[in-house]
């Protein structure tokens, strides 16, 4: 499915939609994952298919971004994945989150961490932003939703520096 081209549709509603990821999903999340390369890392088809595979969560809101998280029983996926494995004994591990940029500033990706949470439970929300480049606007998202650094360390297969995010459960008010 090709992603909407109406600009406006995220725009429109506080409750965006959202729904597991399917096979039809397949060739326009890798296009969407890809060109956020920079940010998220480039994978190739056979790559993307294998990590959808074993991901915990794939998650889509409004045909315009997706959450793809990893859990404790995730086979290790990197160094990243592996600090956590190490640390945590149960969590989601955010491994990674794109928002088309004409659907950005909409409340898409606080819908996907909202959606992650619940199905997260007890399990605390994990992930890495990085230091070097920096990501000062995740860094300030994460922060908005509650997370807090627990740790640093420069990734081995690029040379990045990333910092280390949780977030405990935190209970219904």
């Amino acid at each position: 499915m090709p992603l909407p081209t109406d600009p406006h549709r995220a725009r429109h509603h506080d409750d965006p939609a959202i729904r597991a990821a399917t096979a039809d999903d397949f060739a326009w999340l890798l296009a969407l994952n890809n060109a956020y390369a920079a940010e998220v890392n480039a994978y190739t088809p056979a790559d993307f298919a294998a990590l959808m595979a074993i991901a915990a969560r794939v998650r889509i809101a409004d045909d315009a971004g997706f959450l793809l998280a990893l859990s404790e029983a995730t086979p290790v996926q990197g160094p990243n994945h592996a600090w956590f494995l190490a640390r945590e004994p149960q969590f989601l591990y955010i491994d990674r989150i794109v928002i088309a940029a004409r659907a950005q500033g909409y409340g898409l990706g606080r819908a996907l961490y909202d959606d992650l949470a619940q199905a997260a439970g007890d399990r605390p929300l994990c992930c890495e932003v990085n230091l070097e480049p920096a990501n000062p606007a995740s860094l300030a998202f994460h922060a908005r939703l509650g997370f807090a650094p627990c740790g640093e360390a420069r990734d081995p297969r690029n040379g990045k520096r990333v910092q280390y995010l949780i977030r405990r459960h935190r209970p219904a008010r």
